[in-house]
């Protein structure tokens, strides 16, 4: 099967650290591997409401937030390979990427969708960029990436971490680009997350 790359661009920042260290790893991926970019801050969806248990429907959203979520569902299935890129906000993901997160559970539901299964089998990836030089402050959102690639029976790629606050900040991290140079490479998923 032909890999397809979706990378969802979460950052406040239009060309901001975390596109940048994404976009350095995406060099080294082999010519003819579709990329696909998306930026989440320009496809902004409808507020979430979970009715998943309420024996209600979905509340309908129609205009510009429905047909953004139509392209997002449908780039997100299409993809072999799922790359949130967002820089380290609260020790998680951004506002934009979180609400798309959210999402997917919705889409879980959407009948002939099989959201699940179109899911299973791909690999989930993470690129951010952080103001702090401790790694470990990253630890929740491997977590959450890894726990949601097991959950949804996808390979978990890895985090991809960058130090950068300023503009342009991360490209003098070169332990970062380094490590951007292999980090689509990986034949080996990383573990989930323990308790998977």
């Amino acid at each position: 099967m032909d890999r397809s790359f979706l990378f969802l661009l979460g950052s406040a920042r239009q060309g901001g650290n975390t596109e940048a260290l994404a976009r350095a790893a995406a060099e080294q991926l082999p010519a003819g591997v579709e990329q696909r970019w998306l930026d989440l801050t320009r496809l902004p969806l409808a507020g979430y409401v979970d009715a998943r248990h309420s024996g209600e429907s979905w509340p309908e959203v129609r205009g510009p937030e429905a047909e953004n979520e139509a392209l997002l569902r449908e780039a997100t299935v299409a993809a072999t390979d799922i790359v949130i890129a967002s820089p380290l906000y609260w020790y998680s993901v951004s506002s934009w990427t979180k609400a798309y997160l959210d999402h997917w559970s919705k889409w879980l539901t959407v009948p002939g969708l099989d959201f699940r299964a179109r899911m299973a089998g791909g690999t989930l990836w993470g690129v951010a960029a952080m103001g702090d030089r401790d790694e470990t402050v990253a630890e929740p959102l491997r977590l959450m990436l890894g726990n949601t690639a097991a959950y949804l029976r996808m390979d978990y790629g890895g985090l991809l971490l960058g130090n950068g606050s300023a503009p342009g900040q991360v490209l003098d991290d070169t332990r970062a680009l380094t490590r951007a140079k292999t980090f689509f490479a990986r034949r080996t998923p990383v573990a989930p997350a323990a308790g998977q």
